[in-house]
């Protein structure tokens, strides 16, 4: 049991790690990524607290160097949750994100429509972007991996508050399977296998296609990976720079199952751009589970401090309802 608290207190950290560290260089090209950080990202670049310089001018926000964004924020609120229910339902998720205050604004529809309605128990069935799989987390800690039929029955009552298309439904299946394998100690390959079979069928009770896009992007974006000798940013942005939904969830599953360090992970997508912080989030919950001891501690200081999330608690008690 020490062992399963272990992993799912490191899924936690990279997922929160992840978001701090890819925030430095979220939607920029890989070209912009290297003028502003000529070389490269290597952790914080810069004091804990203060404003990455690149948001010195932002109207919205003026996101610290530590701090986690949106994904964590609403992560936590899936946490809160799946303790108030013992169980994943969609409007007590919908009821515990309308306290998230992080990227509500117009630019991002998928929230901002979600607020505006401000009704816990709504459904849509628009949206297939990465905002519901950066959340998920919790589904797979909550349930172990051969309990199949609940990840793929709760990643969704996870999703539905704000995310409904079919690619945002697979991908969010396909993280929580992955999750919830990784924690299990499962080798790469079933990993990626349960990943893929979640997707597909999240995709198909959603839009009644077998055609199964996102699970088809997962295996073949994780299949490329495996033959390349090395990984570098350069080379992983001009092939699968990460700005859609066939690339993102994907990307950071593929990356999560190549590689064999948390850090290391977020590093990569740090330093490739584009949707950096979902990249490095899911990629670090992932491997943070498969791989507990490789989450940079000092890394991880530097989030509690700046956000006092308290993920230790959150871990302990996720980790007495798995089953």
């Amino acid at each position: 049991m020490r062992k399963v608290k272990d992993r799912i207190l490191a899924c936690l950290k990279g997922i929160a790690t992840g978001d701090a560290i890819g925030k430095q260089t979220e939607t920029l090209s890989r070209e912009d990524v290297v003028w502003w950080y000529p070389e490269g990202v290597r952790g914080f670049e810069g004091p804990p607290g203060t404003v990455i310089p690149r948001y010195a001018t932002n109207t919205k926000r003026k996101w610290l160097i530590g701090e986690t964004t949106d994904d964590t924020e609403r992560t936590l609120a899936v946490a809160r949750a799946i303790l108030q229910d013992g169980n994943v339902r969609h409007a007590t998720v919908g009821r515990e994100m309308l306290t998230c205050t992080k990227s509500v604004h117009p630019g991002v529809k998928s929230l901002w429509e979600f607020h505006q309605a401000s009704d816990a128990a709504r459904v849509t069935h628009d949206h297939n972007g990465c905002g519901a799989a950066v959340r998920v987390a919790p589904v797979g800690i909550l349930y172990s991996s051969h309990r199949f039929e609940e990840i793929v029955a709760g990643a969704p009552e996870a999703s539905i508050s704000t995310h409904g298309g079919p690619l945002a439904l697979a991908a969010a299946a396909a993280t929580a399977a992955a999750v919830s394998a990784a924690i299990d100690g499962a080798d790469p390959d079933v990993i990626i296998d349960l990943a893929q079979r979640a997707a597909a069928r999240a995709e198909h009770e959603r839009s009644g296609s077998t055609d199964a896009v996102l699970a088809r992007a997962i295996r073949t974006i994780h299949d490329d990976l495996c033959r390349w000798p090395e990984l570098h940013a350069a080379d992983v942005a001009a092939k699968y720079f990460p700005n859609d939904p066939l690339t993102i969830v994907p990307l950071a599953i593929a990356l999560a199952t190549v590689m064999q360090s948390a850090g290391a992970a977020i590093l990569l997508a740090t330093n490739i751009g584009g949707d950096s912080d979902s990249v490095a989030s899911v990629a670090g919950s992932i491997l943070g589970a498969r791989c507990p001891e490789t989450v940079d501690g000092k890394w991880y200081a530097v989030v509690e401090a700046v956000n006092d999330h308290g993920l230790t608690a959150f871990g302990e008690s996720l980790a007495e309802l798995r089953h």
